[in-house]
């Protein structure tokens, strides 16, 4: 049993087109959605799974996180509960594990086809797809007695130029960069770029650094806040729609999301 874990970008996008390629079966495809996505990567979801359906693949199913009384609870509402920012801002990367792995572990805990098939004492095979360029990152992500992991386009020698091929030769638009809109990974261009494309979820997530009671750092950048960058003024009006439609792997390791 094949099951492949979706984030939206340029990797798993080309990944699932190569198994689509090579008709290799996938049983499953899952997008953990934080509530945190950019509108093109929703927008994107929605395209890609056209072309599922076109070539008799599953459609993506989308989980959530949820809470104790079993209600969608979104990265940032969480953060904002707390008066705190993602774990990444602090160092850590716990908001991956509760809001991306967890959801997609839930759901296969209670999907049937998966319980049968691990009744049978066999592993599921986990589809990650860090590219050939990413194989460093394979050891860092961890395996149990349910799943083994497979990372196709290493198999296959994929570079983030041939996943980009991949997508076009399908006749898919490229997904742009898949990455909560909050991300502390982001880059000082990336936070500017953000500003002048989704000005309103620029706005929420210097919202979110307001309302976070900070001592150690200054803001979602650790060593300074998006406020104060974004008061330094639009970066490149003629080039954010270039930018955009490049979509670098996040560097937070267990947060993949390409």
């Amino acid at each position: 049993m094949n099951i492949a874990s979706f984030g939206g970008g340029t990797n798993s996008a080309a990944m699932i087109i190569g198994m689509i390629q090579r008709e290799e079966p996938i049983d499953l495809i899952l997008f953990a959605d934080t509530g945190g996505e950019k509108p093109h990567t929703y927008e994107f979801v929605k395209t890609f799974n056209e072309f599922l359906k076109t070539k008799g693949y599953p459609e993506v199913i989308t989980v959530k996180k949820v809470d104790k009384h079993g209600d969608v609870l979104t990265l940032e509402q969480d953060c904002l509960n707390g008066n705190r920012l993602p774990s990444l801002a602090y160092g850590f990367k716990t908001c991956s594990q509760k809001f991306k792995l967890q959801p997609q572990e839930k759901y296969c805990n209670n999907w049937k086809p998966a319980k049968d098939f691990w009744a049978t004492g066999e592993k599921i095979i986990r589809l990650i797809g860090f590219d050939a360029g990413e194989g460093h990152r394979t050891a860092k992500v961890y395996e149990d007695k349910k799943y083994v992991n497979r990372y196709p386009l290493v198999e296959w020698g994929w570079d983030r130029d041939d996943c980009i091929e991949a997508i076009v030769k399908a006749g898919i638009p490229r997904p742009g960069k898949s990455a909560c809109f909050f991300c502390p990974a982001s880059k000082p261009s990336e936070i500017k770029a953000l500003k002048y494309q989704y000005p309103d979820l620029s706005a929420r997530a210097i919202a979110m650094e307001e309302n976070a009671d900070l001592h150690t750092i200054k803001g979602l950048g650790r060593s300074f806040s998006w406020a104060d960058l974004s008061e330094q003024g639009d970066m490149f009006p003629k080039q954010y729609e270039e930018y955009f439609d490049f979509d670098p792997p996040v560097c937070m390791e267990g947060c993949y999301d390409g």
